[in-house]
C-alpha cells in the first residue's frame, strides 16, 4: 500500500538549525512596540547596502486576509529603490485567494486617498494570477525519492511540479514582505511560504498542503522547528534563481504595529521572527473549555479563510466539546473552490481509510477538510465517523447548506456573547484566525524547537 494513503503518528520535527536565524538583522522583539521612525530607520539601513541598482524587483506581498500593517513598511521601501531598482512589480501572494479589487488594494497598501499608482509611482501592483498558465514558470520537479526524504515517508511515491509566477523567476531580486503568525500547515507562516504556495499553483499546493494533513493539524500548527512542509516549501524555493530576501514581522493582534521586523535571506528572516512570533502569538490556558466561541473579524470573507478561528481554538476545546465559528458576515464556504462541497468538511481517517474514493480530488481540499474538522475516528466497515468536537457555523451560511458540508448550524443570532463571556466553560475569542489556543501542559512540544 503507498504511503500516500496512510497516516503518520509523525515524522521527526527538525530543530531550527543553529546560527540560521542569527544571520538575520533584528530590530524589536516579543515586547514593546516599533515607532515609524524606528521602522522606517532599519528598512532604509537594510536596503542601503544590498546590490539594487538596475536591478528588476518583484516585491511579494501578503493579500488581504493577513493581517499587517503595510503601509508602515512600504513607504521606506519606496522610497529606498527609488532611483536604483529598474522596475518594481508589487505581486500579492494569492495563493488560490480571489483576485483583490483595486479598492481593496488601496486600502492593504495605505494608498485610499490617492491611490496605489500615485502613492507609489512607478510601482505596478498586480494579482498572483495562479489560474492563467501563460504567468506560470515551470522550475521542474522534485523527484519522489526526495519528496520521500523531505516528509520523513509520509509520501513515498507522488513527485512534485514545481511551478510559480513568471514574475519571481524573470526578476532578479524576489523581495518578501510580510508577517510571520502560527500556521496550521507549516508550523510557522512566512519566508519562503511566500513562494510556495503563495505565488505557486495546485501542485505544491496539494502536496505540502496533504502533507500538514497527514501529520495532523492539531500537532503541527505552532510547532517551532523545519517541518516536514517547511522543508518541501525551502526545497521548491531553492529551484528559483533570482536572489530571495526578506521583512518579516511580528505583528500585534489586530494589525496595526508592529513588535519586530528582521531582514535576510527568507529562511533566516523567517527564522529569526518564528522564535518571536511563538511567544507573542500563542496563549497557554490551564484547562480545556467545553465551548469556544470565535469571533472572526471581517478580513476573512469565507470559510476557507475564516476557518482559521477553528483550528486556531480547536486545541483547547474539551473531548466532545463545541466549537462555534461566529461570523455573521461570511455568506459562502469557498466560491474558488467549489469542489469543497463534494466532499464536505471530515476528519483526516475519513479521507486515508477510503483513499481510492478520495485519491483523485484535489489533495488541497481535502487538507482544508480536515483542517475544520480536527481529530477524530472513521470505521470503513460501518461507515461511522466520530469527532473529537462539535464544529458549528454561526454565519450567513444557511441551515441547508452547512449540512451539506458536514458542519452544524447555529443562528448568530442566537447567541448571548456577553452572557457567554461570563460563563467559566466557554472562551470568547475576539479577532479569532491570528493568536494560537494551546493547553499549558503542552508548552515544552507546541513551543519548542523541533521534538
Amino acid at each position: 500500500m503507498s504511503q500516500t494513503q496512510t497516516q503518520s503518528s509523525g515524522p521527526t520535527i527538525a530543530p531550527i538549525p543553529e546560527g540560521l536565524a542569527e544571520r538575520a538583522a533584528l530590530l524589536g522583539g516579543p515586547e514593546g512596540v516599533l515607532t515609524d521612525e524606528q521602522i522606517t530607520g532599519f528598512v532604509t539601513a537594510q536596503l542601503a547596502d544590498r546590490d539594487l541598482d538596475g536591478k528588476k524587483v518583484c516585491l511579494i506581498i501578503p493579500d488581504g486576509t493577513r493581517s499587517v500593517p503595510l503601509p508602515k513598511v512600504l513607504p521606506a521601501i519606496h522610497d529606498a529603490l527609488a532611483g536604483r531598482a529598474a522596475s518594481v512589480t508589487v505581486l500579492i501572494a494569492l495563493g488560490t485567494h480571489a483576485a483583490m479589487g483595486e479598492s481593496a488594494i488601496d486600502a492593504l497598501l495605505g494608498a485610499t486617498e490617492r491611490g496605489a499608482q500615485a502613492t507609489y509611482p512607478e510601482w505596478t501592483v498586480v494579482n498572483h494570477a495562479w489560474d492563467d498558465p501563460e504567468q506560470i514558470a515551470d522550475l521542474g520537479e522534485i523527484s519522489a525519492e526526495q519528496i520521500a526524504e523531505l516528509t520523513g515517508g509520509l509520501l513515498t511515491d507522488v513527485p512534485m511540479r514545481v511551478q510559480i509566477n513568471r514574475l519571481c523567476v524573470e526578476s532578479d531580486v524576489n523581495l518578501i514582505v510580510g508577517p510571520v503568525f502560527p500556521h496550521e500547515v507549516v508550523g510557522f507562516s512566512g519566508g519562503n511560504k511566500y513562494f510556495f504556495p503563495g505565488c505557486s499553483v495546485h501542485d505544491v499546493i496539494d502536496i505540502s498542503h496533504w502533507v500538514g494533513a497527514l501529520i495532523t493539524a492539531s500537532r503541527i500548527i505552532g510547532t517551532l522547528g523545519i517541518t516536514p512542509v517547511r522543508q518541501l516549501v525551502d526545497a521548491a524555493s531553492d529551484l528559483i534563481g533570482a536572489e530571495k530576501l526578506a521583512f518579516t514581522m511580528d505583528v500585534i493582534s489586530g494589525g496595526q504595529d508592529l513588535n519586530a521586523i528582521a531582514f535576510g535571506d527568507p529562511q533566516a528572516a523567517w527564522a529569526a521572527m518564528a522564535r518571536i512570533s511563538a511567544q507573542t502569538h500563542i496563549t497557554y490556558v490551564d484547562k480545556p473549555y467545553q465551548r469556544i466561541v470565535a469571533l472572526v473579524p471581517e478580513m476573512y470573507d469565507d470559510m476557507w479563510t475564516g476557518a482559521k478561528g477553528f483550528y486556531k481554538s480547536e486545541p483547547v476545546c474539551a473531548d466532545g466539546g463545541d466549537v462555534i465559528i461566529y461570523a455573521p458576515h461570511i455568506t459562502e464556504v469557498a466560491a474558488m473552490h467549489p469542489g469543497l462541497r463534494e466532499i464536505g468538511y471530515h476528519n483526516i481517517e475519513y479521507f486515508t481509510k477510503q483513499w481510492d474514493r478520495f485519491k483523485d480530488h484535489p489533495w488541497g481540499e481535502l487538507a482544508h477538510s480536515t483542517h475544520v474538522t480536527g481529530l477524530g475516528t472513521y470505521d470503513p466497515e460501518t461507515g461511522e465517523e466520530e469527532q473529537r468536537v462539535n464544529r458549528y457555523f454561526a454565519t450567513s451560511i444557511s441551515q441547508e447548506e452547512c449540512e451539506a458540508y458536514n458542519v452544524h448550524y447555529m443562528d448568530p443570532a442566537s447567541l448571548d456573547l456577553e452572557a457567554l463571556r461570563n460563563d467559566p466553560d466557554t472562551l470568547v475569542i475576539d479577532h479569532a484566525g491570528e493568536v494560537l489556543f494551546r493547553l499549558a501542559s503542552e508548552r515544552a512540544g507546541a513551543a519548542g524547537e523541533g521534538e
